[in-house]
């Protein structure tokens, strides 16, 4: 199962299953109204995307839509 390590200053690394330091980190940069999302496999940045603060609602919105119906089937199980 993948874990969490939260780092300072507003940011969080999701460690992917598949392992070889494949993360999500997630940070936020309150100064410029946006979180970077960004990809790394190792110490190695491999892509970012920035989303701006006004967007971070439909994305969690999005992923709150996913997990609901997972939820469901594990409680039937």
């Amino acid at each position: 199962m993948s874990s969490v390590v939260h780092l300072p200053h507003g940011s969080a690394c999701f460690a992917d299953d598949r392992g070889e330091g494949r993360l999500l980190r997630a940070t936020w940069h309150h100064r410029e109204d946006l979180v970077v999302l960004s990809l790394w496999r190792g110490e190695e940045c491999t892509a970012t995307f920035r989303l701006p603060h006004d967007q971070v609602a439909a994305l969690v919105a999005t992923l709150q839509a996913g997990l609901d119906p997972a939820y469901d089937v594990q409680q039937r199980a």
